[in-house]
């Protein structure tokens, strides 16, 4: 059973958690002694149904290194950490029960040089041979660092290939045209047809977790909210959770109801935006320029109304930055009502566009037993028949009282995920609707608590992509010591990869439109 625990003082020395708020979803935490422990832990997790949101090392100076692991069930949140000891330095893999965990055990071992014991993968994943040494070890730490550096690059990574008559291989990128972000994908193909994708990233690195370190919490806040520009809001607002969770500092109702505003604003900006590009990729060029004039409109009236096109700095710890007024919730509602007619129509012309319906029906399928397995979320797990969206299964205010319906469908194709992002618009708009007009009365921002002693927190929030979450660990006096945040994107990538074979060349981009990843978020 998941209990929420308050931790008074933490056993054997442990940095404790701030208690759970009813702002913040449940969550419990465990830290497993021996390998032994904690494989059978997460063994039980599995069995019961949880699922893997993310896995993370954590080793600031004075603090023991440690690996956390973060899965969900149907009560909450259970957060695993494994600590490594001084002379072994290593920690059990999980991939053999959480497939997905492969890639963030390679980080792991990339960021710290940690070896996780048992993964079969030793594949370098965020490395790519220019950095001296693993570049998270704290520089009073006791550590081995590779004497080569930056004069080493990797050699070329090992991508696993098809061989037979007629196979021959497609490199693409990372360099891509336009304002994509660097990316390596390796196809496999026989003519046309696509055999099998493998991704290459880290090419965007930036090296997001050390800017963290020794930070004012507004100044992280700020950070937070750049680690993916399409998703600020649900980065500042799991940032903020976190950091309210940590410090006992529950933010105001009002300022709770405008942050779902936010975020469902971001939701239905991106996903407009979406729908034209898929229309684009799929030669319909009326449905670019259409959606694009709507999210452009979005756009406009968030930098009106809160600053920002993209809501930067809108959501801080303690609430959000500014206060609603009469009439910016009457220009609210009436954008509402008029997006939600437009999309209606555009909705009718996509369903019954016979040569949209050829591109997308049947193509990049996603097997909903294998999204089921995986325990996938996002606009890409609900297109394969999974119930995943926190504002349902874990509501917090106001969705709790303000009940947004799960888009689903099982089809798993790209036409599955486009008539998600067309539920999704409208369910949104719906919400945007109630929650306007019953805005409660109050202030929209309280300072939160001052932190006398380390503290921890975390916050998980359902971003317009999935599941956004950020930890934080805070010292005296409110410095960020060590913070993680984790885009869904971690997880979907290796999803994205399931949908390919099958298809052909030409509909690879119409695929990958469809899950729209970052890569931004996935790089820290």
């Amino acid at each position: 059973m998941l209990n929420p625990i308050e931790w008074s003082s933490g056993p054997d020395g442990e940095i404790p958690f701030g208690t759970p708020f009813p702002f913040s979803v449940p969550f419990a935490l465990a830290s497993p002694e021996s390998p032994g422990l904690y494989l059978e832990g997460v063994r039980r997790i599995k069995e019961r149904g949880g699922r893997l949101v993310s896995l993370w090392g954590s080793w600031t100076s004075g603090a023991d290194p440690a690996v956390l692991a973060a899965f969900s069930d149907a009560e909450g949140l259970l957060l695993y950490r494994f600590r490594l000891s001084a002379d072994d330095r290593s920690f059990p893999s999980i991939a053999f029960l959480f497939p997905l965990a492969n890639r963030l055990e390679r980080a792991v071992r990339d960021l710290y040089g940690w070896d996780p014991a048992g993964l079969s993968d030793q594949r370098p994943w965020l490395d790519h041979g220019l950095w001296d040494g693993p570049p998270m070890v704290p520089q009073d730490a006791s550590f081995q660092r590779s004497p080569e550096g930056a004069d080493s690059p990797q050699e070329e990574y090992p991508f696993v290939r098809v061989e037979g008559e007629g196979v021959h291989e497609i490199p693409v990128g990372p360099i891509h045209a336009g304002i994509i972000e660097p990316g390596h994908f390796r196809f496999q193909v026989v003519g046309e047809k696509l055999l099998r994708m493998e991704e290459r990233f880290g090419f965007a690195h930036k090296g997001v977790r050390t800017l963290f370190r020794n930070r004012s919490v507004s100044d992280a806040a700020r950070l937070a909210g750049r680690v993916s520009g399409d998703s600020a809001v649900a980065f500042q607002t799991a940032f903020s959770d976190a950091v309210e969770v940590a410090t006992g500092s529950p933010p105001p109702r009002r300022a709770l109801w405008i942050r779902s505003i936010l975020l469902e604003r971001e939701r239905i900006a991106n996903h407009l935006g979406d729908l034209g590009a898929l229309g684009n990729d799929a030669g319909f060029g009326f449905g670019s320029v259409q959606f694009g004039r709507l999210k452009e409109e979005f756009l406009r009236t968030n930098a009106r109304i809160f600053g920002h096109r993209y809501l930067m700095d809108t959501v801080v710890p303690g609430g959000v930055a500014g206060d609603l007024g009469r009439q910016e919730l009457a220009l609210l509602r009436e954008e509402c009502a008029r997006t939600k007619s437009d999309v209606l129509e555009l909705k009718t012309i996509y369903d019954e566009h016979g040569g949209l319906q050829d591109r997308f029906s049947g193509t990049g399928w996603l097997d909903p037993m294998l999204a089921g397995r995986w325990g996938l979320g996002g606009v890409a797990g609900r297109a394969s028949g999974q119930m995943y969206d926190l504002r349902h299964s874990h509501p917090v205010p106001p969705y709790d009282q303000v009940h947004v319906p799960v888009s689903i469908s099982r089809l798993g194709d790209v036409s599955a995920r486009v008539q998600v992002r067309f539920q999704e618009v409208r369910h949104s708009l719906s919400f945007l609707d109630s929650v306007l007009e019953a805005l409660p009365e109050g202030p929209f921002f309280i300072q939160p608590e001052e932190t006398f002693s380390p503290f921890e927190g975390v916050g998980w929030v359902e971003g317009w992509r999935g599941e956004v979450l950020c930890w934080v660990r805070l010292g005296s006096g409110g410095t960020v010591l060590d913070a993680h945040c984790h885009d869904p994107s971690w997880l979907l990538w290796p999803a994205l990869e399931q949908t390919v074979p099958g298809n052909l060349v030409a509909d690879f981009p119409l695929i990958n439109k469809s899950f729209n990843l970052s890569y931004s978020g996935h790089d820290l």
